[in-house]
């Protein structure tokens, strides 16, 4: 259903700090540097800052978004491990960017003569697919669906797994479906008792009817 910008080319190891260490091959279009961690809500580069790198998350998750004209946050993504984010098509980045628990990302500084390459485009196709498929998501009128999909998004980008670790809040979850906080809840609640999930803790969810819940985005 989704296709993702998986960093699967990188293989890693622990270091002291719990941060593990990635060994990158030599990159066509940048460098890659030091590992960086992250405390949760912290910013790792703004709205309007020189878009001089591009970010894989090792461990954790982060959000980007935008903050609207009358105050209200509207997320854009989520990056889970093994994901790629911070691609622009111009010299400055359009959204903020912020760890949403505890991460680790490493970055790879692109060099200012880079050109599209091999490695590069994909990125950007990648990114352009999940940003079309959110908007199809926040062009579902119901707002069951938008959750609905949300969970299957988590549940492929998650491997498959029924039992879901979501590390985002709900009013995360709310920004990034244009809901309100309020609603998102109450169908989390009608979900579990239609037997669809089961919410093991405010962030463990379980699938129990996969059927149902995909046949809810189509």
């Amino acid at each position: 259903m989704t296709l993702h910008s998986r960093a699967d080319f990188l293989t890693g190891a622990k270091l002291d700090d719990g941060c593990p260490l990635v060994h990158a091959p030599a990159f066509s279009f940048g460098t890659a540097m030091p590992s960086a961690f992250h405390a949760a809500g912290s910013e790792i580069f703004s709205q309007g800052s020189e878009a001089r790198s591009l970010y894989i998350v090792k461990f954790g998750c982060v959000r980007t978004y935008r903050l609207l004209a009358d105050g209200r946050r509207q997320i854009s993504a989520f990056h889970l491990p093994g994901e790629v984010f911070g691609f622009e098509a111009e010299d400055r980045h359009h959204f903020f960017a912020e760890a949403v628990g505890a991460t680790c990302t490493l970055s790879i500084r692109i060099s200012a003569t880079t050109e599209l390459s091999r490695e590069l485009l994909p990125l950007a196709l990648r990114g352009l697919v999940r940003a079309q498929e959110h908007l199809l998501v926040l062009g579902r009128q119901n707002a069951a669906e938008r959750v609905a999909a949300f969970l299957v998004d988590m549940f492929e980008r998650q491997g498959g797994l029924d039992r879901l670790e979501l590390p985002m809040s709900r009013t995360d979850i709310a920004d990034y479906l244009g809901l309100s906080l309020e609603t998102v809840s109450r169908v989390f609640t009608k979900l579990r008792e239609r037997g669809i999930i089961r919410l093991l803790s405010l962030r463990t969810v379980e699938i129990a009817k996969w059927r149902s819940l995909a046949e809810m985005c189509e």
